[in-house]
């Protein structure tokens, strides 16, 4: 696990992010760990220059060739319903994107593998968490959808772009009783999905409406 604690002092106010992690309680954010980091991880340094001003906004924001970085309540809360499934030694990430959801969740399990189709949000990723110090992400250009089976099974896996329905390969990637937690379906119906293995298959649970960027297969 990494400590973020020392990095983006003075870029932002301590007030500021204070008024984000209130938010966020509010929100129904209740996991300590997960509230740690996200009070302690510089998000300003995930997002272009010109819009550090807004970076603990409760908000996505662009971050170019179509992307985004989520929403921190969304970051925050698929992060603590991952955790909430049980001990999460090793993750896989479907969409490294600007490297933020990457970074809070090296902050709080052993080893997290990431994969990014797009090339050149993949290499800016890993410099901001070189930067940081973060030493326990691997990643890994390539298409999502078949996730990355030389480290499988994985404790948890966590997408953030969404596939139309649960993608095979991910799910027979889990550990079993392992948790996926991705959202899923059309553009303009989408919700946040919980998949546990079990014994005997699959249990899906909904847990609310979301909005992200659709899950692409190949590489860019």
């Amino acid at each position: 696990m990494s400590d973020l604690s020392h990095a983006g002092i003075g870029m932002t106010s301590q007030r500021t992010r204070e008024r984000l992690i209130a938010r966020l309680i509010e929100a129904g954010i209740t996991h300590p760990e997960v509230l740690r980091v996200m009070r302690e991880l510089p998000r300003h340094l995930f997002v272009d220059e010109a819009l550090a001003s807004r970076a603990y906004e409760d908000s996505p924001l662009p971050i170019g060739l179509g992307q985004t970085i989520s929403q921190p309540y969304i970051v925050a809360r698929m992060t603590q319903t991952l955790l909430a499934h049980g001990p999460c030694d090793t993750v896989l990430e479907v969409g490294t994107g600007s490297g933020f959801q990457t970074a809070v969740l090296a902050a709080l399990v052993r080893r997290v593998y990431t994969v990014e189709r797009i090339a050149s949000l993949q290499e800016l990723a890993q410099h901001r968490l070189r930067l940081l110090k973060v030493r326990n992400v691997r990643f890994r250009y390539g298409d999502g959808f078949q996730g990355w089976s030389d480290y499988a099974p994985y404790d948890g896996i966590l997408v953030t772009a969404a596939p139309r329905g649960v993608p095979r390969a991910l799910a027979e990637q889990l550990a079993p009783t392992g948790c996926l937690v991705l959202p899923m379906g059309e553009a303009d119906r989408q919700v946040l999905m919980r998949v546990t293995r079990e014994a005997d298959g699959f249990d899906q649970q909904v847990l609310e409406p979301v909005s992200f960027v659709p899950l692409l297969g190949g590489v860019a």
